[in-house]
């Protein structure tokens, strides 16, 4: 029997869930196809032995945060670090979403709504219209009551971008009765950036991870960028210790030396748009347009092209479930390889569909 303590907004929420599925080709979670650079993999081994596993970490993992605050040009006292994203969105709802209002659009990164939910936090969602940000019904949102404001650019799951001039009228609009937070994870594949505009607007925050462009999503470090006086905010809702010697030791080998980032950057920009090329070219998908590390595909039947996709080694993320998304999948960018055997694995499904449907056909009936 389930104790009668736990939480009634607990209760009512479904868990974070991803079914793990064994795959050659692994393009599901808009991961980096490639691990560190083997000389920065062997320094960060060689700083792991050098670890004192029976000391505390530091506090606030500032040697961390000096190294983020010098790349990113940023003051240390506005840096936050926590391990992973997840963990600074749970801390921005407690910071200015319980008891006010968390403001975001559906469908978007599931954490938001998740960590909202669970907290009691007065949730408000608005619908994407199609896949563009509904900008003014997030203006209107805005001009009552305070919270925290969640944007992705680029977005998730559809991949584009909401653009510099519609994300600074957001921030504009909420002022300083509402956190706006710009959830950058994909940034560096659009080439966007929105440092300036949180320097110039002190009620913006700029959230940012390492494991996208920087290949480290098994490491798990996030930070966000803000206004000195909001960082020092947020980092109080940051567990003490919470970022491990281990993850700050490969984390500063990695910021130590980041050149490898950009050629990755680069190639995971050309092989979306040779992807998107290719399979906007197969009958019966539609690929819609992205700036991220990934591939939104309608398909049609969602369900059945996933598994006809797992059966060849391919595995790919299902989002028919979203509102909004009925009929489509999501396809992170691979290495050229991995994106090769996909597009041929969907090819195949897409001949064999067409074949299926035609030997269905009544010869000579009219559509």
């Amino acid at each position: 029997m389930t104790s009668m303590s736990i939480r009634s907004a607990v209760r009512a929420v479904p868990g974070y869930r991803l079914a793990p599925h064994e795959a050659r080709i692994k393009l599901d979670q808009n991961e980096s196809p490639y691990d560190l650079p083997p000389e920065l993999r062997e320094r960060a081994l060689a700083r792991l032995q050098g670890a004192s596993f029976n000391r505390y970490p530091d506090l606030h993992a500032e040697r961390v945060r000096q190294r983020i605050a010098e790349l990113e040009g940023w003051p240390e006292a506005g840096v936050v670090v926590a391990g992973g994203s997840n963990v600074l969105i749970q801390g921005l709802v407690i910071l200015a979403g319980i008891g006010q209002r968390v403001l975001t659009v559906t469908p978007t990164f599931a954490v938001y709504a998740l960590q909202a939910n669970l907290l009691g936090a007065d949730l408000t969602e608005v619908p994407l219209q199609g896949t563009e940000i509904p900008l003014d019904a997030l203006l209107a949102e805005l001009r009552h009551g305070t919270g925290v404001h969640f944007m992705t650019d680029p977005m998730a799951p559809t991949g584009n971008a909401i653009g510099a001039e519609r994300v600074e009228r957001l921030v504009r609009a909420g002022g300083d009765r509402w956190l706006s937070v710009i959830d950058e994870a994909y940034g560096p594949f659009a080439g966007s950036d929105h440092r300036e505009l949180v320097r110039r607007a002190p009620g913006a925050l700029s959230l940012r991870t390492l494991s996208k462009a920087f290949g480290l999503g098994g490491v798990r470090l996030g930070y966000a960028l803000a206004a000195p006086e909001v960082a020092a905010e947020l980092q109080k809702t940051v567990l003490p210790f919470s970022v491990s010697a281990l993850q700050s030791a490969v984390a500063e080998v990695v910021l130590d030396d980041p050149t490898y980032v950009e050629a990755r950057v680069q190639e995971a920009i050309r092989e979306r748009e040779r992807v998107a090329r290719a399979i906007a070219a197969l009958p019966g998908v539609r690929v819609f347009p992205s700036v991220a590390n990934f591939l939104l595909l309608h398909v049609g039947d969602a369900a059945h092209t996933f598994a006809s996709l797992l059966a060849q080694g391919v595995l790919v993320r299902r989002q028919d479930h979203l509102p909004g998304l009925e009929g489509c999948l999501r396809m992170s960018i691979g290495t050229p390889d991995e994106n090769d055997a996909a597009v041929e694995a969907l090819t195949r499904c897409q001949l064999q569909e067409r074949h299926d449907q035609s030997a269905t056909e009544v010869p000579g009936a009219t559509r």
